[in-house]
């Protein structure tokens, strides 16, 4: 298994080789800079699972390099501050920081604070919300286009105009007369079997895409429908 690896921005030697070995006893992997600007290629070249951000760097200020940083990554970081000020804290958390540590702090806190961080900000992916099913058809009027699972039918003039029907209200069953007179411009001239026929044919064209799914009911003594559980 991958190691998470964490950058660690701490000018002080000292808190910066406690806080490696703290890591790297929780089974992480830890890198160390002292400056802000040897922290941003290295979180360029990625991946970097977290950084701890220590606020008083020397050559950048830690809140700007967090401002920097948030531009373009949405790394998690937990800020470490020698500073007590709520301001200081608030105004970290507002810019966009997961987690801050005052110093002196305990490594184990840190360390536990750097796994709680993960559990959040690890989440969302693993819970999200499963995407909905794509719609089995897609019904293009002006172009007198209709696919099923993607595939576009070749489709008759009426064959067409039946099944739109349907896509438009599945679920619903069509009587044979009804279909002959939303349909046909003469429907006093066709005959129920017409429309039998023009069934048959749009769901062998339905089969071919799909041949274990029967996409159009039969009510017997009533008519037609279209499944709304496809």
């Amino acid at each position: 298994m991958v190691k998470p690896r964490v950058l660690v921005v701490e000018d002080e030697p000292a808190i910066s080789d406690t806080i490696q070995f703290a890591l790297e006893s929780e089974g992480f992997s830890a890198t160390r800079v002292a400056t802000a600007m040897a922290a941003l290629p290295i979180l360029e070249a990625g991946p970097v699972d977290l950084v701890v951000l220590d606020i008083g760097l020397p050559d950048v200020n830690g809140l700007e390099l967090l401002k920097i940083i948030r531009r373009t990554h949405t790394t998690p970081i937990i800020l470490l501050t020698a500073r007590t000020s709520e301001l200081d804290r608030v105004l970290g958390l507002e810019m966009g920081a997961d987690d801050y540590v005052a110093k002196p702090f305990s490594p184990r806190e840190l360390t536990a604070r750097i796994k709680a961080v993960l559990r959040r900000t690890r989440q969302p992916a693993a819970v999200a919300k499963a995407q909905p099913a794509p719609a089995p058809f897609t019904l293009n009027a002006s172009k007198r286009q209709i696919t099923f699972q993607g595939v576009a039918l070749e489709l008759s003039r009426y064959e067409f105009e039946i099944l739109a029907r349907f896509i438009e209200r599945p679920g619903h069953v069509f009587s044979r007369e009804q279909l002959m007179s939303l349909v046909w411009e003469q429907p006093e001239s066709s005959l129920d079997r017409t429309v039998d026929v023009h069934i048959k044919n749009i769901r062998a064209k339905l089969r071919a895409v799909r041949p274990e799914v029967e996409a159009i009911v039969t009510h017997r003594g009533t008519g037609y429908s279209l499944r709304d559980d496809l």
